[in-house]
């Protein structure tokens, strides 16, 4: 078994390495990455200034983001926040801009009781989301939508960004600098494969950059579900099996990583983010099926894959992240509580 095509691989190459040939690349493309600088500043200094309108949302709000490209864990945090809502008694209504379609899927399988809208305009997905039930707004990758006003924002930023360098795009991974951070609210420090001590240097050096609070959480793959039966079981089953670990997410080196952390013999296939699986491609995992112990993909994977695949091969497991809070965790529950009045169950 081989591994499919792999974007992320040069990427990785280009914004961590410290190679010759990776510095040379990076500094062909400083004069796009201050290109993109100038446009995102031009662009919060309009909204601030009040040449672009900035509209408000029909419900008390929270948004989630980041400041990097992809792979932070924004995802699992959203999940865990509308949960939390549910927890409390409360509907939350997800919005989602729509890309690619498989968040929009992860979220309503995640969590059944959210009304989940997926629709470029924020606003006109929040009135939706009012008109089917929601009580409060969570905007799942919307640090950047300047356009509506929140309750909170929420950052999330991951532990592994630290070995990336700190340039804009291309030459880095930064959508916006660190000087972005003084419209957060509260800060997230996520980590997957990175050490408690990584994570904790991190949340320390940004705990001065906001008033809100800076909070630890670790994603680690603790169970695997039956991507058809939906049976769950220890992800240290995997321990010395033939495991192919499958995937088109935006970071699947720490997919990776997790995976071998079981102590699985781990083959890799990965396509690129938001990958739209084609029947050569579900026929490619079957055949990885029948030759190795198991298949392991993620969640945002198994949701284009569950109702296709072929019942007479044995079904791929999905890696079920668990949100672990190392630190913080009540405070961000603090600052969700104020955003709404919490609804007493009965």
């Amino acid at each position: 078994m081989t591994r499919r095509g792999d974007s992320h691989r040069v990427m990785r190459w280009l914004w961590t390495s410290r190679r010759p040939d990776a510095r040379l690349a990076r500094l062909a493309l400083l004069p796009a990455s201050g290109l993109w600088r100038g446009v995102m500043g031009a662009r919060r200094l309009a909204y601030r200034s009040g040449w672009l309108t900035v509209r408000d949302l029909p419900l008390p709000s929270v948004a989630v983001g980041n400041l990097t490209v992809g792979g932070s864990g924004k995802t699992p945090i959203a999940i865990w926040i509308a949960r939390y809502y549910v927890s409390r008694g409360l509907v939350p209504g997800v919005l989602l801009r729509g890309y690619g379609g498989d968040e929009t899927l992860v979220h309503q399988h995640a969590v059944p009781r959210a009304v989940v809208v997926a629709d470029p305009d924020r606003l006109a997905g929040a009135e939706r989301a009012l008109a089917h039930g929601a009580q409060v707004l969570v905007l799942d990758d919307a640090f950047q939508r300047l356009d509506v006003r929140r309750d909170l924002n929420i950052v999330v930023m991951s532990a592994e960004t630290t070995r990336a360098v700190r340039w804009s795009l291309p030459a880095g991974p930064w959508r916006e600098g660190w000087d972005a951070l003084d419209r957060a609210d509260a800060i997230i420090v996520t980590r997957k494969r990175a050490t408690p001590e990584a994570a904790l240097a991190l949340a320390d050096e940004l705990r001065s950059r906001i008033r809100g609070p800076v909070a630890i959480a670790y994603l680690g793959l603790h169970a695997l579900e039956g991507l058809v039966s939906g049976t769950r079981a220890p992800a240290a089953g995997l321990a010395g099996r033939r495991v192919v670990a499958a995937s088109g997410i935006a970071d699947p080196d720490a997919f990776v990583a997790q995976v071998k952390a079981t102590g699985a013999a781990v083959q890799v296939a990965t396509w690129k983010d938001h990958h739209d699986y084609r029947d050569e491609d579900v026929a490619w995992l079957a055949h990885a099926a029948r030759r190795a112990d198991h298949v392991v993909i993620t969640e945002k994977d198994a949701v284009k894959l569950r109702d296709r695949w072929p019942h007479a091969v044995p079904e791929p497991l999905v890696a079920v992240l668990d949100l672990q809070w190392e630190e913080g965790g009540d405070r961000i529950a603090a600052a969700l509580d104020a955003v709404v009045v919490p609804v007493e169950r009965l």
